[in-house]
C-alpha cells in the first residue's frame, strides 16, 4: 500500500477587519463625493422650490384676470389680502407662497398693467438662490414679460430673466 501525505486543506485565515489606512482612505473618498455632491443637490432642491413662487404667481394673475373683468382697474397690493367680501373688497389671496419659501408683492397696478414679485424670504435655502431671488411677471397692454433677479427686477432690461430661471 501506497502511503500518501497528509495534506493539510488551506488555511483561511480570517480578516479581523479595516485597517486604519484602508478606514481613512473610505472616509477621505465618501467626504470628496459629498463635497461635490452636496452643492448640486441644493441647486436642484432651490430649483424645484421655485415652482412654489411659479404657482404663486399665476395664481395671482388669474385671480387679477377675474378682478379686472369686474372693475376697471387691477388691483393694488393693498387689496392682495383682504377677502372678497371685506370693504373694500380684495383678491382674498396670501402674501406668502404656500410653502414660506417666497413673499408676494403687487406693483404698479393701473388699468392695463401690473406686476407681481415673489421674493425669497430671508434666512431661508431659497435666499441662496443666486440671481433667482426674486420672480416676476409683469403684464402690460395684455403682453406678458418674466423676470428674475437677485435683489431685484431690472424690467427695462433686453432680458429680465438674464439667468433663465423661469426656463430651468
Amino acid at each position: 500500500m501506497i502511503r500518501q501525505k497528509n495534506l493539510s486543506p488551506l488555511r483561511l485565515t480570517a480578516s479581523r477587519g479595516f485597517t486604519l489606512i484602508e478606514l481613512m482612505i473610505a472616509v477621505m473618498v465618501v467626504a470628496i463625493l459629498a463635497a461635490i455632491a452636496l452643492p448640486s443637490f441644493l441647486d436642484s432642491v432651490r430649483k424645484s422650490r421655485r415652482a412654489d413662487a411659479f404657482t404663486a404667481i399665476t395664481t395671482v394673475q388669474q385671480a387679477q384676470e377675474r378682478w379686472r373683468g369686474n372693475k376697471a382697474v387691477y388691483a393694488t397690493n393693498a387689496q392682495l389680502t383682504l377677502g372678497i367680501s371685506a370693504v373694500p373688497p380684495g383678491l382674498g389671496l396670501a402674501t406668502a407662497t404656500s410653502s414660506g419659501y417666497y413673499t408676494l408683492a403687487l406693483s404698479g397696478t393701473s388699468a392695463t398693467e401690473y406686476t407681481v414679485e415673489a421674493t425669497a424670504v430671508g434666512g431661508k435655502s431659497q435666499d441662496q438662490d443666486g440671481g433667482c431671488k426674486v420672480l416676476g411677471a409683469r403684464i402690460a397692454g395684455g403682453n406678458v414679460t418674466y423676470g428674475a433677479g437677485s435683489a431685484a427686477i431690472i424690467w427695462a432690461a433686453v432680458n429680465p430673466d438674464a439667468d433663465r430661471c423661469w426656463a430651468r
